[in-house]
């Protein structure tokens, strides 16, 4: 089923607010900067990561005023290494990449960003989005979209587009890393077919994966339980005129919140839509500034610096990450925070 949508799309432009960046990190477009993600350390450390396709690099900026700290990584195959990093995740104190050109999920604690191991699969062929998060056994659960294709663009005939996204689980112990391949899924009949993928997310308290279609002729949202089932669910095209990029979850106890997604563009019309956490109804529209062609999207709720009550950071234009206040966002699209 299509979640609830407007009356038609001049009414959601109506809806769209436009928020002026709080920083801008330094830009180098030749690093193709793709995903950035967070990390909060124990000893005051406030990290903002981002992967640098084409530098083989995790860049760090400080996430409170986006100058940079340093670079970690380096082409190759090895430990430590990287090939083509693209999506990234920060869990306690590790940080997950997606390594495209290695096929693989390589782990590195923080902060001194060592190599813990890595993650793969035979029929892992072209990873490029994750999601991540503990079960109740204190174990992680890692979701990762492969968009195997005959060439890096297009996408196979569909009754072989059975295995798009990956579910490893995962601990680790000192310097040990377990971790089991346990499922390989994608629907090849009906709406809930995955044809060009990237962005996914999971929301494990509603049982659900929201993973990005982005084939121009279906731009939406579908929604999968964490079984590999899809559930009928699909934010449709009518919230996104681009590519479905980037996807957010800012999350309540009480099992409320909300869904930000990407509506990728090069030109002004970049925005981000929001949607409640629970239905999935859309709620509104913002976008920054300068921020232009948004790949990946990361939301920290919480508070620190010049964010009292977090921050969210889109990529700017394959070279930058920007910084957005979200107690702006809130406040502009008359968003509740966590009790």
């Amino acid at each position: 089923m299509a979640c609830e949508q407007p009356d038609s799309k001049s009414q959601e432009s109506s809806n769209t607010v436009v928020i002026k960046e709080a920083f801008h990190t330094d830009r180098d477009e030749g690093d193709n900067v793709d995903s950035p993600a967070v990390w909060h350390g124990p000893d005051g450390q406030h990290w903002l990561l981002a992967t640098a396709k084409e530098g083989d690099t995790i860049i760090a900026f400080d996430a409170t005023d986006g100058s940079l700290i340093k670079r970690f990584g380096g082409s190759g195959a090895g430990a430590g290494q990287l090939e083509r990093p693209n999506g990234i995740a920060v869990i306690d104190d590790l940080v997950l990449v997606v390594e495209r050109d290695n096929r693989r999920i390589q782990l590195f604690s923080l902060p001194e960003f060592e190599s813990q191991g890595s993650m793969t699969h035979e029929d892992l062929r072209l990873p490029y989005g994750l999601t991540v998060f503990q079960n109740d056994q204190q174990q992680y659960e890692l979701y990762v979209t492969d968009n195997y294709n005959p060439a890096l663009e297009g996408y196979p005939p569909q009754g072989e587009l059975d295995e798009r996204v990956h579910h490893f689980r995962f601990s680790l112990t000192g310097d040990s890393l377990q971790a089991e391949h346990m499922n390989l899924f994608g629907d090849i009949t009906g709406e809930g077919v995955l044809h060009k993928v990237e962005s996914i997310f999971a929301d494990p308290v509603h049982n659900r994966l929201l993973i990005a279609d982005e084939a121009f002729d279906q731009r939406s949202v579908k929604v999968y339980d964490l079984e590999g089932n899809f559930t009928g669910e699909v934010i449709s095209d009518l919230y996104f005129t681009s590519e479905p990029e980037g996807i957010a979850l800012y999350t309540c106890e009480d099992g409320s919140g909300y869904w930000i997604m990407t509506d990728q563009h090069e030109s002004p019309e970049n925005k981000f839509q929001v949607f409640e956490r629970q239905s999935l109804d859309y709620i509104g529209t913002f976008k920054g500034e300068i921020t232009r062609n948004t790949d990946g999207i990361w939301l920290t709720q919480q508070s620190f610096g010049d964010f009292p009550q977090g921050a969210f950071y889109p990529v700017h234009d394959d070279g930058s990450v920007t910084a957005i206040d979200w107690q702006q966002v809130a406040s502009q699209l008359g968003l509740s925070y966590c009790d």
